[in-house]
């Protein structure tokens, strides 16, 4: 192997390599990962290699700096398969690996194209369409061999932007421990689910979910999908977001279109346990409809459809200074385009202990 620890020190460590296979499996195993792929791909401006492992129906992925992917497929050539195909910017390479260990190299002309990286700046998720994902194809929003389906493409591309904006946090909060994470009005949870499948099977961390909803339907469905997917750390509890004591300390906080002061009863929640982080597309605004009083602003608010979005903006503005003023760094971001949905603000709140916003709540 040494002549191919060489040649993988040349293509990986250089930046030469353009996309990888590593397939036939020494032995066959249904169970385990049929092929696995590798890419470059850039991740906070910093060159990572992808590797993407291919089960029968999913696909897992794992990010590593070149320097840490040469044991990796190291390990995989001499355990796992037989032969490999790089491309590179300067040549093909074909390994051959026989069953007696034997190990041959074939250098071809190139045939493929150098990458653009910059264009793929925007992948810090890991989910993409052609790659089956377990729970899509449970949820119905894939086939299984990772299509997905034209009337849950909004919905897939809502998913990829949560993942997006939840990407941004993970550097952010502390995970030296189990984090616990509350999804506050989960319903069907297509969120909760992919936040799980991200934190868990992508970024291997330590994570307890809950999802929390008031409906018993959507709660018995959740805790039956969950348990199909062997999501051994994922929950759903029938409840009020209010009434919810199972956990003393919550990290993320979750709440994704809870209606009008459900989303506010969550903030408390996170705010008292001191949550790192937290995530919440509000919805249904009513709270501060009817208390808009202002002779100024009598023109606009004689058109319900003009009050109705003044609310909106003011209430999620009130959310924020608040969250500020509890000792939060937060952003207000567009969730997804207006066009799939109206409810496209997310407020992004990440706990930053700022002393300065405890003296003004004292003061």
């Amino acid at each position: 192997m040494k002549e191919v620890i060489a040649l993988l020190n040349q293509i990986l460590l250089n930046e030469e390599i353009i996309y990888a296979v590593i397939s036939d499996q020494r032995k066959k195993d249904e169970e385990s990962y049929s092929k696995v792929t590798v890419k470059p791909v850039l991740i906070n401006d910093e060159l990572n290699l992808q590797f993407t492992y291919s089960y029968k129906t999913k696909v897992l992925h794992k990010n590593l700096i070149p320097a840490e992917s040469l044991d990796l497929i190291e390990k995989l050539l001499v355990e796992d398969f037989k032969q490999a195909i790089f491309f590179t910017k300067k040549a093909d390479y074909y390994i051959l690996i026989s069953k007696k260990g034997k190990v041959s190299i074939l250098k071809k002309n190139p045939t493929k194209e150098d990458i653009d990286l910059a264009h793929n700046r925007k992948k810090t998720y890991l989910i993409e369409e052609g790659e089956p994902c377990d729970f899509l194809i449970r949820l119905g929003v894939m086939n299984g061999e990772g299509k997905v389906f034209s009337k849950k493409y909004d919905k897939f591309k809502q998913i990829n932007r949560f993942l997006e904006m939840a990407a941004d946090v993970v550097p952010k909060i502390s995970k030296d421990k189990t984090l616990n994470i509350v999804d506050f009005g989960c319903g069907k949870s297509y969120l909760t689910f992919a936040l799980y499948y991200y934190l868990v099977d992508v970024l291997k961390l330590d994570v307890n979910i809950v999802g929390l909803d008031l409906k018993s339907d959507v709660i018995s469905f959740c805790n039956t999908v969950a348990l199909d997917l062997k999501y051994e750390r994922l929950n759903f509890i029938q409840g009020d977001i209010k009434d919810y004591q199972e956990l003393d300390k919550v990290d993320m906080v979750v709440t994704l279109h809870a209606c009008n002061t459900a989303t506010d009863a969550a903030i408390v929640k996170a705010v008292n346990w001191g949550a790192q982080a937290i995530l919440s597309v509000p919805c249904c605004q009513q709270e501060f409809y009817d208390k808009i009083k202002s002779t100024v602003l009598d023109p606009m608010l004689s058109h319900g459809i003009i009050k109705e979005k003044l609310a909106s903006l003011v209430t999620d503005s009130l959310r924020a200074t608040v969250l500020e003023l509890f000792g939060y760094q937060v952003q207000m971001l567009e969730f997804i385009d207006m066009e799939h949905t109206p409810k496209n603000i997310l407020i992004r709140a990440i706990k930053t202990d700022n002393k300065d916003n405890k003296e003004a709540i004292n003061k």
